[in-house]
């Protein structure tokens, strides 16, 4: 019998289809037409060993930081951008310190490698906030790295500069390095007025590594185009880790994701429109939905409601699949069982069917 690494994940591609599907996180997919030059950028080869330049330079200019410090690298996806992270910097019988709740993939790769998982609360009566003192609380020698999602996965609470320079002191006085996954943080951003409100983590001290991706604030899921920034020497560090594990990125896919780069302003623009416009819809859903009781206003595109009334809504979330034909996240797969995860990335027509059949099943329940 295999053994379930990652439940969440299991779960998400193996659950019943149904008609409206609010579960799926990923931003309203691009076309090609939605990025020009696709069709000549498209080829099957590239100069791209210690990472392909063009795409390694777009992502330096993104955060700010000089590609001649080695900060940058690329990886297929977020996850694999995390899992390298791990990798880089811990082994078998090493403890990592994560989150609670939290994203259970990350755990999973943590686990493969051999590690004890240790957690720290963020508690919904907090806001979820971070707390870095029950972090610095929670350390012991065996700990070789912290990991948090900003904006947080599952609820979307973000952390502010103030925290993650904490984070970065704690880092300096322990030597503990701080993984925080961005995977949802540009398009918190892009959702802000003064988008400096919410920093990437790279950008603040010294010692902090991002991660993130194309997929969850660009719509561009399909290229798998991830990367992790860090202090100076990162890229060489996760470069020899992603030697013995898939050596370089897809040719195709690294230079479209360059191409994607030098358009980042378009295709935020196009993101923000949908996403802004899909949190008014849910958040005039949630206000009218007395069992539902929302801790964090959304400021990226996932909500974490409590079903009020249960300390576990599976079952809840298994009715409204079944009788209801809409698909949510049930809360237990992020350690936190009395909510639900919702999406509100997909195609606008998807969320206000969803909505009305998810009032539908608590108006039921």
């Amino acid at each position: 019998m295999f053994k379930v690494r990652a439940p969440y994940m299991y779960w998400a591609k193996t659950r019943p289809v149904t008609e409206f599907d609010l579960a799926a996180s990923n931003m309203l997919a691009c076309s090609l037409d939605d990025l020009p030059g696709a069709h000549d950028a498209l080829q099957l080869t590239a100069v791209n060993d210690e990472g392909y330049a063009p795409l390694v330079n777009g992502i330096a200019h993104h955060y700010g930081v000089a590609p001649g410090d080695d900060r940058v690298m690329t990886s297929i996806g977020c996850s694999g951008a995390n899992f390298l992270v791990i990798a880089a910097h811990v082994t078998a019988g090493d403890t990592v310190l994560m989150e609670s709740p939290g994203y259970d993939p990350i755990a999973g790769a943590a686990r493969l490698l051999g590690a004890t998982v240790r957690h720290f609360d963020r508690r919904a009566d907090e806001g979820f906030a971070v707390r870095v003192d029950a972090i610095r609380a929670a350390l012991t020698p065996e700990t070789r790295l912290i990991i948090l999602t900003n904006p947080h996965n599952p609820s979307g609470a973000t952390m502010d500069r103030a925290t993650l320079a904490s984070l970065d002191q704690l880092s300096v006085e322990t030597g503990v390095p701080v993984l925080v996954d961005e995977a949802y943080l540009d398009i918190a951003r892009l959702m802000q007025t003064d988008p400096d409100v919410f920093p990437r983590a790279a950008t603040v001290g010294t010692r902090l590594i991002s991660t993130s991706s194309l997929t969850k604030s660009y719509g561009l899921n399909g290229l798998r185009c991830g990367w992790a920034v860090g202090p100076a020497g990162t890229g060489q560090r996760l470069r020899r880790t992603r030697d013995v594990i898939d050596g370089v990125g897809s040719a195709p896919v690294d230079r479209l994701s360059a191409l994607a780069f030098t358009q980042l302003d378009a295709l935020g623009a196009r993101a923000r429109r949908h996403a802004t416009h899909n949190r008014r819809l849910a958040l005039d859903f949630i206000a009218a939905q007395p069992r539902l009781e929302l801790v964090v206003p959304p400021q990226a595109t996932i909500l974490f409601p409590r079903l009020r009334g249960t300390d576990d809504a599976s079952a809840f979330a298994d009715r409204a699949a079944a009788q209801f034909g809409v698909t949510v996240a049930p809360g237990r797969f992020f350690g936190a069982p009395a909510h639900i995860r919702i999406s509100i990335a997909g195609p606008t027509a998807q969320l206000v069917g969803g909505l009305e059949r998810l009032g539908a099943a608590l108006a039921d329940a």
